[in-house]
């Protein structure tokens, strides 16, 4: 099967879908691959690199779909973009569809495309907020408190409040931990929370999220993380304004969730050259494409999350990769013509249909 792989275009997104290794074992299993010139340069993966890996490197994002029967990028896609796919072309991409527009589902659907990965960049997510709270907390950031993250004897630590106990809320308590901060995390489902207790420590704060515990929660922080993901849907505003009101002066959010629309009502998006901005006394980091910060790291955690499936895909074909994982099966969201997500269906009143009735055909 060939494969494209495209450079990047939305703004300060320097990850690639697959590095060089990655691509070295599609070609060693007899399949093509086209890399758009300088796709890999702001993850530090040269041209020359992917050629000693058997990449062909083409000079322009339309020879890759062109050339392509399965194209592997990160951002949504464009317009642009969207106008060189071929029907049936297959589009492995964070399209986060829920908070996007209906005219790009819409368009995929008439190209009768598939759009299938996340749990290394949550995990790299939640380990970069500690990074950057810390940075900002500090007297030398824009209106920063002044805080030491882990205090010093007779001084208390800062207080760090994690809304939201998944895979990025693990990885920032965990990261907190390490820094000697005080730790409360939040989240309404007991069992993320006991899992929390048993792998981490005991010495973190687990209580169940409601309005009352989370106005108490945002009211105490120095730093607030908001580490909240509905499963293909927009995430609700579960911080208010008039509860970031009540922070201190100086305090931190951190809203990890605004790539699905943000849970904190003052939240909108930043970029990674201007990532924060002051409301109510309080610094908002809210940077949607935040793995970006660290691109390499990011790239090679997304390659190797990604490279199973579009092995067995280029290997079997997608209805074949389908029919052997169900998981998989949950990730696209476009098919035949047909929406086969039913929330994002329901979100943009488009005809939903289940994927196994063309994939069992």
């Amino acid at each position: 099967m060939r494969i494209g792989i495209p450079k990047e275009t939305h703004h300060e997104e320097k990850r690639v879908a697959i590095v060089p290794s990655g691509v070295n074992t599609l070609v060693k299993q007899g399949h093509v691959v086209f890399v758009e010139t300088e796709a890999g340069s702001g993850s530090h993966f040269p041209d020359e690199e992917y050629r000693k890996a058997g990449a062909v490197v083409v000079y322009s994002k339309e020879e890759v779909y062109q050339r392509s029967e399965v194209i592997a990028q990160i951002s949504p896609m464009t317009e642009k973009e969207i106008s060189f796919v071929d029907e049936k072309q297959i589009v492995l991409a964070f399209h986060k569809f829920a908070v996007g527009d209906k005219h790009i589902v819409e368009s995929m659907i008439e190209k009768n495309d598939e759009a299938p990965i996340l749990h290394s960049m949550s995990e790299i997510a939640g380990q970069l907020a500690i990074q950057i709270g810390e940075r900002y907390l500090s007297s030398d950031s824009k209106n920063g408190r002044g805080i030491l993250m882990g205090g010093i004897t007779g001084v208390a630590p800062a207080a760090v409040v994690i809304i939201g106990a998944g895979v990025v809320g693990m990885n920032a308590a965990r990261a907190v931990l390490g820094r000697g901060a005080q730790v409360i995390v939040l989240d309404k489902d007991i069992r993320r929370l006991r899992r929390i207790e048993n792998i981490l420590s005991k010495n973190i704060t687990t209580v169940i999220a409601n309005d009352y515990t989370i106005a108490r929660g945002v009211k105490f922080a120095d730093l607030l993380i908001c580490a909240v993901q509905v499963k293909g849907e927009k995430v609700p505003h579960l911080v208010s304004t008039e509860m970031v009101k009540t922070m201190k002066e100086g305090a931190v959010i951190i809203d990890l969730s605004i790539d699905h629309g943000g849970c904190v009502e003052t939240s909108r998006p930043t970029t990674i050259s201007d990532p924060v901005y002051v409301e109510h006394g309080v610094i908002h980091f809210c940077v949607p494409n935040i793995p970006a910060m660290v691109a390499r790291t990011a790239s090679f955690g997304l390659s190797n999350a990604a490279i199973d499936y579009i092995v067995e895909i280029s290997n079997n074909g997608l209805s074949n990769a389908v029919l052997g994982d169900t998981d998989f099966a949950k990730g696209i969201c476009t098919y035949n013509g047909y929406c086969t997500n039913q929330i994002i269906a329901e979100t943009f009143n488009l005809e939903y249909r289940r994927l196994h009735i063309f994939s069992t055909n």
